[in-house]
């Protein structure tokens, strides 16, 4: 048994289940079914960066000196942000490999692969465990990787500069909370370009598994105390290797992710929009965008759907999660230069789009959102739920009269989808989704409402009732 498995942000699993030459095996094998699948050739090119846990160098190190026993010349792009290295990797039309775990505890790490035309998708990591090979001969890593290559990090620095106007945020206070995100020192290097005043704040040597879907208390009080104390227009950080943000308005409180989204699409005026079935409906609400499409979680099914969206005709396609990760499905115009497309999840957007809108419009970041319909999310989990207790669940509430039943106390249904779990939409504009989480042993629950404290409500009604009929699964 093992932790490793590929999920929809790469392959992750326990550092000590991922030794040198399992990152080999692996680095081999994605090389191997680049070749047989996407043309890349033994003389080519590989791209590798990671992240700033203690783990990543190494892991680095081994993928680097499996890529240059098959043969590749590497690219050593260093610490830096996931969507960096994507961009370098689409523009030059190469693969990467970037060493990173995400917002996940320190003991774990991970590998995210891209092919030269973006991340790899399902059947290439078919691909890639049909050729993996564990009993491989064991290679030594030399002690240099090699010299890091700055090109990475300065072309994705100067995308981020070239988003607004030459001092677009001149008199704005901005605080930046660096614990041990990767793009800590690119956000206060592009928000000083634009003319903030920047001010650091709780920068860590030790790795800290920030995540902006399931923010820590002491997250939140940072926030709220650093607001006060340094009197910032706003907050902003990433998570650990910078393809999700965190903005925090005036007064410390963090927007959600799909908020941050749906400002950064508003920015952009895009046409189209795609975004996971957990982001709130204040999307189709707004009425800001000529079409919705709606997804499975994870990046690999936005991809998808914007691809979809550009054979129907959309010009300025762009997509996000509730983690407030955005994709830019589209080359956008933004008058004076073109922002090329970036279909991977991306921090720097959604941050320089909302304090960019604020700027422009002089108003508070709080205000943003005053005009967007008020809907408001909660989500839970209950954990421990094998596949062989959350499926018969959630299979039976698929049946209308189950359904039904199961939902009785919340009144009467309008709506319902099975586009990842099952979603009820009530005839009061309240929701309630339910879905099996896709890296981990546990049942999601969603709520969204017209207030904060009905969402509570109705997040508490939902794991409650659905741990009563779990019991029933054995």
């Amino acid at each position: 048994m093992t932790s490793l498995k590929f999920g929809t942000s790469g392959l992750r699993g326990l550092v000590s289940e991922l030794p040198d030459a399992i990152c080999r095996a692996y680095t081999l094998a994605f090389l191997h079914h680049m070749q047989k699948a996407h043309a890349i050739a033994p003389g080519g090119k590989l791209l590798v960066g990671y992240d700033l846990r203690e783990s990543s160098p190494r892991i680095a190190a081994a993928c680097i000196d499996a890529a240059r026993v098959f043969g590749m010349e590497v690219e050593n792009s260093g610490p830096l942000p996931t969507p960096a290295l994507a961009l370098r990797a689409l523009a030059q039309k190469l693969p990467a490999i970037m060493v990173t775990g995400s917002h996940i505890p320190a003991d774990r790490n991970g590998l995210k692969f891209y092919r030269p035309d973006g991340e790899i998708d399902k059947s290439d990591e078919a691909g890639i465990l049909a050729v993996l090979d564990l009993a491989g001969n064991d290679i030594s890593v030399p002690d240099d990787a090699g010299d890091i290559s700055p090109k990475a990090l300065a072309e994705y620095e100067n995308r981020c500069i070239s988003m607004l106007d030459a001092g677009a945020l001149a008199g704005k206070r901005i605080g930046v909370y660096q614990h041990s995100s990767v793009g800590r020192d690119l956000i206060v290097r592009v928000l000083g370009a634009l003319g903030a005043e920047t001010v650091a704040i709780a920068r860590s040597d030790v790795f800290v598994p920030v995540d902006t879907e399931a923010l820590r208390p002491e997250d939140i009080t940072l926030a709220a105390g650093a607001a006060e104390k340094y009197r910032l227009d706003a907050m902003v950080s990433t998570d650990g290797d910078a393809d999700r943000p965190l903005v925090a308005d005036e007064t410390g409180t963090f927007i959600r992710g799909d908020s941050l989204g749906l400002l950064t699409a508003r920015f952009l005026n895009a046409d189209a929009v795609v975004t996971p079935v957990t982001s709130n409906t204040a999307i189709e609400l707004s009425g800001l965008f000529a079409k919705v499409y709606r997804t499975k979680v994870g990046s690999p099914y936005v991809i998808e759907a914007m691809q979809q969206a550009a054979r129907d005709g959309y010009q300025r396609i762009v997509g996000f999660e509730a983690n407030g990760g955005v994709l830019l499905g589209s080359n956008v115009d933004l008058g004076d230069g073109i922002v090329v497309a970036l279909p991977t999840r991306d921090a720097m957007l959604p941050i320089i789009a909302v304090l960019g809108m604020a700027a422009r419009d002089k108003v508070q970041v709080s205000k943003l959102l005053e005009d967007l319909p008020a809907r408001f999310t909660r989500s839970g989990r209950i954990e421990h739920v094998e596949s062989s207790k959350s499926s018969p669940f959630l299979q039976a509430l698929l049946d209308d009269e189950q359904r039904a039943s199961f939902f009785a106390q919340l009144g009467i249904i309008e709506a319902n989808d099975a586009i990842d779990g099952i979603r009820i939409v009530f005839a009061t504009g309240e929701v309630v989704h339910y879905r099996a989480s896709g890296n981990a042993p546990e049942l999601r629950c969603y709520a969204e409402a017209a207030t904060d404290a009905r969402a509570e409500q109705l997040l508490e009604w939902g794991l409650q009732r659905a741990g009563e009929h779990l019991r029933k699964y054995g």
